[in-house]
């Protein structure tokens, strides 16, 4: 779509995703991480250490009768208060035998496990001065080892050294018994040459690879998007994006609402206002117009007019037992609502997204209720159909039902749900997925939390493999003031309407920019790249279940952690790779000429080391987010990694380097440092610019 621009603008996603599969020109495993350093801890653990001995000492610790905190007794004013403070102290604990002491640690023994990663305790290091990595685990251990914290931690020091001296320096043990593991440059030099060389930076594609859908954007049929779509879109994007990266085989599935009762309004107002939309030789070639202006003249008419009132809801019954007119029709709406979903999705970039709507779920609707009745499950509550979990209640106390059939014999929310887990996970001609990701607002925790435990207890999920059903909730989209954010008459903010003053808004400020390089012909390409880009940041920078303040000013800035920063960062990076390279081109489909890895990386300054230490960790990041899915993390990383360049820039000379080898090895760290920015704002959905 933006081939004219290819100096200019690169796709960033199309060129990440074509990289997913080879990497042949290096060896991707001498990258080191934090899974490589937490196995070698295990194995130590493992090695120095009695697990059934740990478990035990555990057991009895926690038998030991808990020391009463001392409060400052106050002065009583009376007989009666000191009477009634000895009436409310606690029942002393039953005292236990010191054979059913032995008992119950024999027991704890006995169904004890190796240690394993958890245990290890290692997080990255709080402070650069602290090295890479951090061990915490000698503290919690000692007291049941019969060891001090400090010769805990010599232990696992002695242990561990053999394991890591390869690759790092001799681990420090500081203060009570903190354990600090920090890369040799040595290694951070063969690091960064390793990730030069590599077409995917050295991440290496994930040994445990899944089948995972990723449930995102679901906008309604004849129901324009608007702001609350934008962060499930992005949000679902990204996720999706990264987990193909690493891997996966990811199905990007758009859960769009194109069914219920409201489609009956619809279609008798297509009846009388655009009869050409019933009949399949004519319903191709109409135009519907703004579909929010058809669905209120619907409504209108439904609210006021009872005979339309009724044949509105005689044309559900219609619809739902496939009468042919009715069906042409709702089709005529689904189409024109998939052209207008589609601009939006273009101009987000947003690919490979295949609608999955309610009404593909309607034949299995049925069977999900019958099969809950049959395990007794689902009971008749006030002539509708139910399921009541253990621990859900309404405000007033009652039980809280999960309903999976309506009074009238309709179906809602819940049944289409359980429909969609078992196409998706039990069903044999389903998508057999191993995770399922339902990106939506937090309001509907609650609903998912009790569809999935409904969905295991039926066995909709097969047992005979671990399914993961997660719900990925995000947080509102507020306006500057904190309150719903809004047009100034208090309505909804259409998407479209967004992004196109996004876009607006970029364009005029980088023609005011006395130092822009972009021509009139690049103008409004490189100003849809900044305005989109900076929209998608500043959602994705921000904790997703975090609410947050949408504001034109702070994510168009150039300062802080935006899109334009990242956008100027990796610009500024290619006009010093140019100048070295003598590439100057004016031709506007020129690709950039990155220069081939130096023989060896010299780390001269501290400020190369700090930057070289923070690109090694990318696959550390990359894993983080595939396992607990918050893309901000991948947003912090980006603006770390910026900053700690400028830092480099700063201090290092590139072009007038002191050698030609120092040169280009300066060179090296400049284009591995684009290439990390280049790959984490494509898995943002975000391409770059090489001018600005």
């Amino acid at each position: 779509r933006r081939s004219k621009t290819w100096g200019y603008v690169n796709n960033s996603v199309k060129i990440m995703m074509s990289t997913i599969s080879t990497d042949t020109d290096v060896d991707v495993q001498s990258l080191k991480g934090v899974d490589f350093v937490r196995n070698a801890i295990v194995e130590v653990l493992n090695k120095e250490f009695d697990y059934e001995e740990v478990a035990r000492n555990v057991a009895l610790a926690k038998l030991e009768p808990k020391k009463k905190k001392q409060k400052k007794k106050k002065k009583k004013k009376n007989a009666d208060e000191s009477s009634s403070e000895q009436t409310n102290e606690e029942p002393e604990a039953k005292v236990l035998s010191e054979e059913e002491k032995q008992a119950i640690a024999d027991a704890a023994a006995a169904d004890a496990v190796p240690f394993n990663t958890q245990d290890t305790m290692v997080t990255p290091a709080t402070k650069d001065e602290f090295g890479d990595y951090q061990c915490n685990a000698a503290m919690g251990l000692a007291r049941n080892v019969n060891l001090s914290p400090r010769d805990t931690a010599q232990k696992i020091v002695d242990g561990l050294q053999p394991l890591i001296g390869n690759v790092m320096e001799e681990p420090e043990i500081a203060g009570p018994g903190f354990i600090n593991l920090k890369f040799k440059e040595q290694y951070l030099s063969s690091a960064l040459t390793t990730m030069a060389k590599s077409n995917r930076l050295a991440v290496p594609i994930t040994s445990n690879k899944q089948r995972i859908i990723v449930d995102f954007s679901s906008p309604n049929i004849a129901k324009e998007m608007h702001v609350g779509h934008l962060r499930s879109t992005i949000i679902g994007d990204t996720l999706s994006n990264l987990l193909t990266f690493m891997g996966h085989d990811v199905t990007r599935l758009n859960h769009v609402g194109d069914w219920g009762t409201q489609f009956g309004m619809l279609v008798e107002h297509l009846r009388t206002e655009f009869p050409q939309a019933l009949s399949t030789e004519t319903s191709q070639d109409i135009d519907l117009g703004d579909l929010v202006t058809l669905y209120k003249a619907a409504k209108q008419r439904f609210d006021q007019d009872e005979e339309f009132k009724t044949r509105a809801r005689d044309t559900v019954v219609k619809l739902q037992a496939g009468d042919e007119e009715s069906l042409t029709a709702w089709k005529s709406l689904c189409q024109a609502s998939r052209n207008e979903y589609d601009k939006i999705y273009d101009t987000l970039n947003i690919k490979g997204l295949t609608e999955r709507g309610e009404s593909f779920y309607n034949p299995f609707l049925s069977s999900v209720v019958s099969d809950l009745e049959e395990q007794e499950l689902a009971v008749p509550t006030e002539g509708a159909k139910a399921v009541f979990l253990d621990g859900y209640t309404g405000r007033d106390g009652t039980p809280l039902p999960i309903i999976v059939q309506k009074s009238d014999g309709g179906f809602n929310y819940a049944s289409t749900d359980l429909a969609a887990i078992r196409h998706r996970t039990e069903f044999e001609d389903g998508e057999n997925a191993d995770r399922v990701l339902y990106v939506t607002d937090a309001g509907q925790a609650q609903h998912f939390q009790m569809v999935f435990e409904v969905a295991k207890l039926a066995n909709f999920v097969p047992k005979d493999k671990k399914v993961s059903l997660e719900h990925v909730p995000f947080g509102l989209v507020q306006g500057e003031d904190g309150k719903k954010f809004a047009t100034r008459s208090g309505d909804t903010v259409k998407l479209r309407d967004l992004l196109d003053e996004a876009v607006n808004i970029a364009a005029a400020d980088i023609q005011s920019r006395e130092d822009s390089t972009i021509d009139k012909d690049q103008l409004q390409s490189v100003a849809t790249t900044v305005g989109i880009g900076a929209v998608k940041y500043a959602d994705l920078s921000m904790n997703r279940e975090s609410n947050y303040k949408f504001s034109y000013a702070r994510m168009l800035s150039l300062n802080g952690n935006t899109a334009p920063y990242m956008l100027y960062s990796y610009a500024r990076i290619c006009g010093i790779v140019r100048k070295a390279t003598g590439f100057d081109s004016a031709d506007e489909n020129a690709k950039m000429e990155w220069p081939e890895p130096a023989k060896e990386v010299l780390l001269t300054h501290e400020s190369e080391v700090a930057l070289v230490r923070n690109l090694v960790k990318l696959p550390d990041i990359l894993n983080e987010v595939e396992s607990e899915l918050y893309p901000n993390r991948l947003c912090d990383y980006l603006f770390e990694t910026s900053q700690k360049f400028n830092k480099f820039y700063e201090n290092c000379a590139v072009n007038n380097a002191e050698t030609p080898e120092l040169k280009a090895s300066r060179l090296t760290l400049c284009t591995v440092t684009a290439s990390t920015i280049k790959l984490l704002m494509g898995l943002l959905g975000i391409e770059v610019v090489e001018r600005l």
